[in-house]
């Protein structure tokens, strides 16, 4: 599954939608532009799950559902808060500036869509992903306060924690392949 598929079964059609509409450009653009910048959120998600104290926030912020608005309101995509929000999780995923703006150029050079655009987009794009994981991750659980993480592996990996070791990296990476 894919970050489009995801966002489509999260419910954030509409969103991408609105994304597409904000941007000024095409829904087959949107999916390009998704689909460059996939991979650099992949990365980024694969780095907050090589240390316990950063896969623990990274479930904390799944659990919290807050993140799951920008699929259910698609109108607070043009939000000043939306935006710093998806800044703080861009910050989370790649930890510089600097590298948020070489994911942005390349993507702006691998689509041929305008940087600006693509730099507008990919804040917007991380509070999409972090909603439809979080979403998702509900729905495969159970309940809002369920084993979230495994929630997830079980829903893509079709087993779960088959293992009995618990929760380890390869697990999440597992489910960060199948996700972008």
């Amino acid at each position: 599954m894919n970050l489009m598929d995801l966002l489509e079964e999260a419910g954030g059609g509409n969103s991408v939608s609105t994304l597409s509409k904000q941007l000024g450009i095409g829904g087959a653009d949107t999916s390009n532009l998704m689909e460059a910048l996939a991979p650099a959120l992949m990365r980024g998600l694969q780095k907050q799950t090589e240390k316990p104290d950063t896969m623990e926030s990274l479930t904390k912020a799944l659990a919290s559902g807050h993140h799951q608005r920008y699929l259910d309101e698609p109108n607070v995509l043009a939000d000043d808060a939306t935006l710093a929000d998806g800044n703080n999780i861009l910050g989370h995923l790649f930890g510089s500036k600097d590298v948020s703006r070489n994911v942005a150029a390349q993507a702006a050079q691998s689509t041929g869509i305008d940087s600006s655009l693509v730099k507008k987009a990919l804040p917007i794009l991380a509070g999409l992903a972090m909603g439809a994981l979080s979403k998702k991750g509900q729905a495969d659980a159970g309940t809002p306060d369920g084993d979230l993480l495994g929630g997830l592996i079980g829903g893509f990996l079709g087993g779960g924690r088959d293992s009995g070791d618990g929760l380890d990296l390869d697990d999440v990476m597992n489910l960060a392949k199948k996700l972008f």
